[in-house]
């Protein structure tokens, strides 16, 4: 079955960095468009940015543009966000899914941004 695990997830002061990673299974990976989304406490879950099957073309909401890179390793079946300059509104539970609307997707790691 369809398995996403993501990582990297942590405590940064603002104006640091992380990078998140989400190792996938059970399916052929580069075949599909992958997404990371994110959720924060008591908001929806919100699309940050997508990335085509061979890499090529990315997408980003426009509050991360600039900051947040979207990459993937299709031999290694890894999907990952390289996120700069964080920000409070950048905590949030980060997931990666296998579709834009956040269906398949993994259980989430925590991105804390404080001081």
């Amino acid at each position: 079955q369809v398995q996403l695990v993501e990582s990297g997830g942590g405590l940064v002061q603002p104006g640091g960095s992380l990078r998140l990673s989400c190792s996938a299974s059970g399916f052929t990976f580069d075949r599909y468009w992958m997404y990371w989304l994110r959720q924060a406490p008591g908001k929806g879950l919100e699309w940050i940015s997508g990335i085509s099957t061979g890499g090529g073309i990315t997408d980003y909401r426009d509050s991360v543009k600039g900051r947040f890179t979207i990459s993937r390793d299709n031999v290694k079946n890894t999907l990952y966000l390289q996120m700069n300059s964080l920000q409070s509104e950048d905590a949030a539970m980060y997931y990666c899914a296998r579709y834009r609307t956040g269906t398949l997707r993994g259980q989430g790691t925590q991105v804390t941004v404080s001081s």
